[in-house]
Order: C-alpha cells, then structure tokens, then sequence
C-alpha cells in the first residue's frame, strides 16, 4: 500500500494568522523590531528556531523567543488557523482508495495533534509525527526518517507532500517522491530547486491525481 504524508502547515491547514501574531509578540515582549505580516511570510514552513536566527541575527536569545512564542501559540495561536478548502474531501477519498495517511511537520506534535484535532482530521492518519519541544527531529530529513523507520513503510511507495523546500528535500534524502503545493507559502521556484517535478497548482484535489498516476 501506498503512504503519504503531509506537511501540516501551509499544505492542510493555512497558520498565517497564529504563526505571525506570535512572532510578533515574541518580538515586542523582546523589545525587538516587529515586522509586518506580510514580512513574515517566509517564517511559515521552516524550523522556529531557524526563524528566530535570523530575525533576532543572533543564536543567544533564541530560546527565549521560542518560549515568549509559545506563550501565545500555545492558548491562542494554534487556533488562529483555517482547513485550505478541499482537504477533508480530498483525505476522504485518499482514504477511500486505500492510502496510508500520517503527518509530518516540524511543529512540535503536541500543538500538531491539537490542530488536527481540532479540525477532526485525525480520523483519517495512522499517526501524527512532529518535533519534540527542544528541536529534537525539526529537520524533515531526520523526521522522515524516524516516521518510516517507526511505520515500516517503503520509501520508494511513499509520499511526501508539502509547500516548502525543507519538505522536498526531507523526501529525496530518504528516496520518497516529493509532491508540492503552491496554494501554501512556498514558491514553484522553490520547490524545483530542491527537487520537486508535480504539483498541485491550485487546489489540494490535484494532489489526489498526482499520487494515483505515479506508480
């Protein structure tokens, strides 16, 4: 049987709203320079601790960014989210058709599970993979490789699924086919460059012929 997994944000569910207000907040409690929205878009995808580097310009006050964030995230911001229109109808038919559905995301697996939950997705994955609160396997390489060694599922007949860079690379590194979706954050140029030929253009329901005809 065929696997895939997602990516959680900017591929399931649009976190624009939660993810920003709480960088900003970090950022004003830190005394430090609050971008607007639009210029923390790029923040959506990778790794939080990644973000913060390169907006604070320095690795000393990470974790006190990442704690400030998770003040707010943890109560509010994991809500401040929306499903991308089509996902349900397109895991049901996955499902439907005999695919293995997980998550893969580098967003701890504690708020991963309650957003999935909260939008009463998790009847359709076998598990929910995610990072662990210290950083531990935020690199989708390293998480991929810990959720097929855990599953048992062939990498050559698994996706992964996803609207960044970090997701494309995360599956060639474990020889999976890469599927991107540019309705997230990521570019098509993006993608490419990491390794990606098939994407969803538009909408999620394209992902559901995409998966079918590769095999």
């Amino acid at each position: 049987m065929t696997a895939i997994f997602f990516d959680l944000d900017g591929t399931l569910t649009d976190p624009k709203e939660g993810i920003t207000k709480s960088i900003q907040f970090a950022l004003k409690k830190m005394g430090k320079k609050v971008p607007d929205t639009e210029e923390l878009l790029w923040c959506i995808g990778p790794p939080l601790r990644n973000s913060f580097a390169e907006l604070l310009g320095e690795e000393s006050r990470v974790e006190e960014a990442i704690s400030l964030y998770r003040e707010r995230f943890s109560e509010v911001g994991l809500y401040e989210n929306t499903l991308y229109r089509g996902i349900t109808d397109l895991l049901a038919e996955l499902k439907r058709n005999n695919f293995i559905l997980y998550v893969a995301t580098s967003k701890p697996h504690i708020y991963a599970t309650k957003i999935i939950q909260h939008f009463e997705l998790d009847q359709y994955f076998e598990e929910i993979f995610g990072s662990e609160i210290d950083g531990a396997r935020s690199d989708k390489s390293e998480l991929l490789s810990y959720a097929l060694s855990k599953v048992g599922c062939d990498p050559r007949n698994s996706y992964m699924v996803g609207d960044r860079k970090h997701d494309a690379i995360g599956a060639i590194n474990n020889n999976m086919m890469p599927v991107g979706v540019l309705y997230g954050y990521g570019s098509k140029e993006e993608l490419e460059e990491a390794g990606v030929h098939q994407f969803a253009e538009k909408t999620p329901r394209e992902i559901l012929k995409l998966v079918q005809v590769s095999f």
